[in-house]
């Protein structure tokens, strides 16, 4: 009996000193658990790198994060389920909060049930997420821009340009903008509210406007290129504006225009966009595009990572920040024209 004692004793004693060994070797490891050393884990993925834009937001990301959490980022690959499975990863490796860029934005419910069953905070940022679905988790939040407010402000940044430029622009001089529009994916939020926005604001200011075309280019470069070489061989002269629901695609678009002889002389077709990414900014200052809408990827970031960390740390997400929330649970980054009177300013936000 007392050796059966002893061995029991004996088995207790290998189990405890297996199961502290691989509590050591995990905390070494940093495998399983919420920290990184003193940094707490923060699980983020982005929907696809090879957006130039969120790659942006990426590198501000990771600038940020420097120091006050260990980032592990993803890329998701513009793939719902590759997503959802990277966030079902990072949970499992201990992560302390998330930070998603979603692929589509109508799965945050699903995102949020898998946040809320390890009582995880997420703060959601670029796609936002249906305010219904934000609000029935207390520890969501989102962060970026108004798409609202980027409409209007490049409706405003055309009316503007265009009176200033009617006798060169107009070219049957009917007083009407004869437009192609280049639209980002369907259903995005962003893509509907700057293509509704900008042409409600020229129409406010009293201008007609004649739609020649619109088409899905999915905030890509060469599928605008492609919609615009369409456009050209159509309806040859008579396209009198560009108007672009990113950079991106405006400037897929100014190649292919430059391509086909225009952007000179009387053939100059302008063309506008929406983030004022650094290619665009080039493309401004020599004198290929007319304007574009800051969009502050590096403001965004910084943004994002304050809020995670605080978020990951168990603080009040705006504990210590200049951030304030809205009502809706956003922090909202605000738009800036960019023509080439005030491109420094572009350019600053991107140094």
């Amino acid at each position: 009996m007392k050796n059966i004692k002893k061995i029991i004793i004996v088995f207790t004693i290998i189990i405890v000193s297996v199961v502290l060994i691989r509590y050591v070797y995990n905390y070494s490891n940093n495998s399983n658990i919420g920290y990184k050393g003193s940094l707490p884990k923060v699980g983020a993925a982005i929907y696809k790198y090879d957006d130039e834009f969120m790659s942006y937001i990426r590198n501000s990301m990771e600038d940020a994060s420097y120091g006050k959490i260990a980032l592990i980022m993803n890329d998701s690959q513009n793939d719902e389920n590759i997503q959802l499975m990277q966030i079902d990863e990072m949970i499992s490796k201990g992560v302390c909060a998330l930070a998603i860029n979603l692929v589509n934005p109508k799965a945050a419910q699903i995102v949020i049930d898998k946040a809320k069953a390890w009582d995880l905070p997420v703060i959601f940022f670029n796609k936002e997420p249906d305010a219904s679905v934000l609000n029935s988790y207390n520890k969501a939040w989102f962060v970026g821009t108004d798409s609202k407010e980027s409409g209007i402000l490049q409706g405003k940044m055309i009316v503007d340009l265009w009176n200033q430029n009617k006798s060169k622009w107009d070219k049957n001089h009917d007083g009407k903008i004869s437009y192609v529009l280049l639209k980002g994916e369907p259903g995005h939020p962003d893509a509907k509210a700057r293509s509704k926005y900008a042409l409600d604001e020229i129409r406010k200011a009293g201008i007609p406007v004649e739609k020649l075309d619109e088409a899905t280019a999915m905030w890509d470069a060469a599928k605008a290129k492609e919609k615009m070489d369409g456009w050209i061989s159509k309806y040859n002269n008579k396209i009198e504006f560009v108007i672009s629901n990113n950079d991106v695609m405006a400037l897929g678009a100014i190649d292919s225009l430059e391509k086909n002889g225009y952007l000179s002389g009387n053939k100059f077709i302008p063309v506008v966009g929406i983030d004022a990414i650094p290619d665009a900014i080039k493309k401004i200052k020599e004198g290929k595009m007319v304007g574009t809408i800051l969009n502050d990827a590096n403001i965004q970031g910084k943004a994002i990572i304050d809020l995670v960390t605080n978020a990951a740390k168990g603080k009040n997400v705006f504990n210590g920040t200049s951030w304030r929330g809205n009502s809706d649970k956003s922090v909202r980054i605000h738009y800036v024209i960019i023509i080439k009177d005030n491109i420094d300013e572009a350019e600053q936000a991107y140094k």
